[in-house]
């Protein structure tokens, strides 16, 4: 299979760098760039300490994965680089993941990535070698209309990845791209056994990368211990109905955990007061969303009022009004949670996104 990258000279004089994870996916976009016939480098991210690194076999950018990759590349006969950026990665990614955290936010790590080390470092690092384009293996299709360069969807729903590209600027859209877009995942798995590359069948790393073994809350208290202070629960009149071990085990529309009983009705997390240490519950109802506040919004597409937004990777889009950063959801949305990214598409197209810095109850908009 030959994949066309779509670049503006000739293959034979054209230079591909490939984001090499170590995973089945970026090795076969390699795969795909050395059989073009261009010249293709693989670059692989080191975001943990050596020592660290070898002990996280399974998560992206470890220390398995960099021998993963570079084994790929030896077999493609292609260059492989390293690339140092861990102490990017904790100032960027873990310092603000945890950050947010101690905030009573929900923060999206894998969209701070890609805003940052993933793809605004490594475009001006291709760029340095002189590049012609930078490939990565997410699942989203780069669509070319008029000249102009779109984001969309990946054709199969169960693979895209868009969610968390929402930060990808115009100027990157132009350099990069997206080979897999179009394929289903055995395909690319068929791809990698049919070449002899090793990680064919390689699993999926699973999980916050940075926290391979799901304890995201073990993280954050060694990072900001004030998080693990217990507190009280409390229902909307601020009447005292239980305690908590720490904030940093809840997120809003959460119900497990909540140390409540003898209520009437299930209760979820309604709001975090982290300063206060409280927890503030509530009937499900209670989380309904009328709007949201939209910060720090970056716009690929053009001037929209009439949209649909997705506000959890797996959530389906739903129908909204944009009118500057703030999102008017045409029913109420549940479980809307600030620190989280509100992604927003029309159809098949991503537009933009940005990070939800605050919510409008639909009690409150009611009542307005």
């Amino acid at each position: 299979m030959l994949i066309d990258f779509g670049l503006s000279r000739p293959l034979s004089e054209a230079r591909i760098v490939v984001a090499m994870s170590g995973g089945v996916d970026s090795s076969v976009v390699a795969l795909a760039a050395a059989r073009t016939g261009a010249e293709v480098i693989g670059v692989t991210l080191q975001l943990y300490d050596h020592g660290e690194a070898a002990k996280r076999s399974g998560a992206c950018c470890a220390g398995q994965d960099i021998y993963d990759a570079r084994t790929v590349c030896d077999r493609l006969g292609i260059p492989h680089y390293v690339l140092d950026y861990e102490s990017r990665f904790r100032r960027q990614v873990i310092d603000r993941f945890a950050d947010d955290y101690a905030r009573g936010r929900t923060p999206v790590p894998c969209s701070l990535c890609n805003q940052g080390v993933k793809f605004t470092d490594l475009v001006d690092f291709a760029r340095e070698l002189g590049a012609d384009c930078l490939a990565t293996g997410h699942y989203v299709r780069r669509v070319v209309n008029d000249a102009r360069a779109e984001l969309h969807k990946g054709a199969d729903p169960r693979r895209d990845q868009s969610y968390f590209l929402y930060g990808t600027t115009a100027e990157q859209l132009d350099f990069l791209r997206f080979p897999l877009g179009d394929l289903p995942k055995a395909t690319v798995r068929e791809l990698a056994e049919g070449a002899g590359l090793l990680v064919a069948a390689k699993p999926d790393s699973q999980d916050i990368c940075f926290v391979p073994d799901g304890d995201y809350a073990g993280l954050v208290k060694r990072l900001r211990p004030e998080t693990a202070a217990p507190g009280e629960i409390v229902d909307l009149s601020g009447r005292v109905i239980g305690e908590h071990p720490g904030v940093v085990h809840f997120t809003v529309g959460q119900r497990r955990g909540l140390t409540v009983g003898g209520q009437a009705e299930p209760l979820f997390v309604v709001r975090i007061d982290p300063e206060q240490r409280r927890l503030v519950v509530g009937p499900r109802r209670a989380l309904a969303v009328a709007e949201a506040r939209v910060e720090q919004l970056n716009w690929i597409g053009e001037d929209q009022r009439h949209v649909s937004v997705k506000v959890r990777s797996l959530a389906p889009p739903v129908p909204a009004v944009l009118d500057g950063e703030r999102l008017r959801f045409l029913r109420p949305e549940y479980g809307v949670a600030p620190g989280q990214s509100a992604v927003i598409y029309d159809g098949e197209r991503l537009l933009g996104g940005g990070s939800i810095d605050g919510t409008v109850p639909a009690e409150a908009a009611l009542a307005a």
